[in-house]
């Protein structure tokens, strides 16, 4: 397993979309199917997949997940969490931010 905090963001940008290309290619997706599927540009989807582009918006990734059919992998990279007790107020209403006291 990789230590994912070693990696710099523009190294898993890259990682991110080698991955992505070998997902495309098991469903058997050409980027132009892709491109339609998911209404991004074939040049951002090439260079999301080489490794070259610097940076990819979130949405446009997400785009991208549902083309290939893999947006519920999102429940994986932070699955629902349980209700906390410690977020609770008094009142039996849900903190809605964390504050620390001044000092």
């Amino acid at each position: 397993m990789r230590d994912f905090y070693e990696y710099s963001t523009p190294e898993l940008v890259r990682l991110l979309g080698a991955r992505f290309k070998e997902y495309r290619m098991r469903c058997n997706l050409t980027q132009k199917e892709v491109a339609v599927r998911s209404g991004i540009g074939m040049t951002t989807i090439h260079k999301f997949e080489s490794g070259t582009a610097g940076n990819l918006s979130l949405s446009t990734f997400l785009l991208l997940l549902k083309a290939i059919d893999q947006i519920d992998a999102l429940d994986k990279v932070l699955p629902e969490l349980p209700e906390s007790p410690y977020l609770m107020r008094k009142n039996e209403k849900k903190a809605q931010r964390i504050r620390h006291p001044k000092q």
